[in-house]
C-alpha cells in the first residue's frame, strides 16, 4: 500500500522518509493533548497525528482516541522541512482502522484540509488589535479620556448635571430636567388637560340645566 514510485524522485532532505500518501501501521509512542506521535516500522522519524486528523468528529484530547503502545493505521499527508528539522504529518481518519483501506484514495479531503489550514495560518498571523482612546478633556477635573458627565455619573442614581458657571448666568436658573422626570411631567400635563376638559363639560351641562329651569319658571 506504499507509493514506491515517489521514492525515485525524493526532494533533498526527505530521503529515507515514508512516501507521501502511503499507508502503514505504526505504534503510538507519545500522546499529547494536541495529538499523538506515531513511529512506523523501518523508519527512525516519528510523525504527528493531530487531533483534527484522528476522527471526522471533533476531538478535544488525543487520549480520547489512542493510548500509548497502541497500533494504528495512518496515512502520510505531509512532509515538510522546517529549518533543519523534518516534520511528518499523519492522518487516522483517512484510513479504515479495521482494514487499513484508504478512505480518501484521491486525496481530495486531505487537500481541502491543507488549504483550510494554510488559509487559517495566513489570516491569523497578522492579528489586528483595536484600541480606542477618547480624545477629549474633562472641563471639571482636567483629566483626559472622559467627558464631564462621567465625573458625576453614579450607578443606580439619576441626577442632572449642574451647569457650568459661564452657562449658569445665561440660563438664569432654568429648571433642570432629567430623563426620569420628563415622562412624569408629561403624564401630569395629560392628567391636568383631562381634568380641565371634564370641568368644561360639567360647566356646560350645568349652564344648560340652569337655562332649562329658568325657562320652565317663566312659563
Amino acid at each position: 500500500m506504499s507509493d514506491s514510485d515517489g521514492q525515485a524522485h525524493e526532494p533533498a532532505g526527505l530521503e529515507g522518509l515514508p512516501p507521501l500518501h502511503s499507508i502503514s501501521k505504526g505504534e503510538v509512542v507519545s500522546v499529547q493533548t494536541y495529538g499523538a506521535f506515531v513511529r512506523l516500522p523501518g523508519y527512525k522519524k516519528e510523525g504527528l497525528v493531530h487531533v483534527s486528523e484522528m476522527s471526522a468528529s471533533r476531538v478535544e484530547n488525543a487520549s480520547e482516541i489512542v493510548d500509548m503502545g497502541e497500533k494504528i493505521w495512518i496515512k502520510v499527508i505531509g512532509r515538510e522541512i522546517q529549518g533543519d528539522k523534518v516534520k511528518l504529518s499523519f492522518s487516522m481518519k483517512a484510513v479504515n482502522q479495521g482494514t487499513g483501506q484508504d478512505l480518501d484514495p484521491n486525496n481530495v479531503n486531505g487537500d481541502q484540509d491543507q488549504r483550510r489550514r494554510r488559509k487559517f495560518r495566513d489570516h491569523t498571523g497578522n492579528r489586528i488589535t483595536l484600541e480606542a482612546v477618547l480624545n477629549t478633556t474633562c472641563s471639571k477635573c482636567g483629566c483626559k479620556g472622559h467627558f464631564t458627565k462621567d465625573c458625576f455619573s453614579t450607578p443606580g442614581l439619576q441626577y442632572a448635571l449642574v451647569p457650568e458657571e459661564d452657562d449658569a448666568a445665561s440660563r438664569q436658573q432654568q429648571p433642570l430636567l432629567t430623563p426620569a422626570v420628563a415622562p412624569q411631567l408629561d403624564s401630569d400635563k395629560k392628567k391636568k388637560k383631562k381634568k380641565e376638559k371634564k370641568m368644561k363639560k360639567k360647566r356646560k351641562r350645568e349652564r344648560k340645566e340652569s337655562g332649562e329651569r329658568q325657562q320652565q319658571q317663566h312659563q
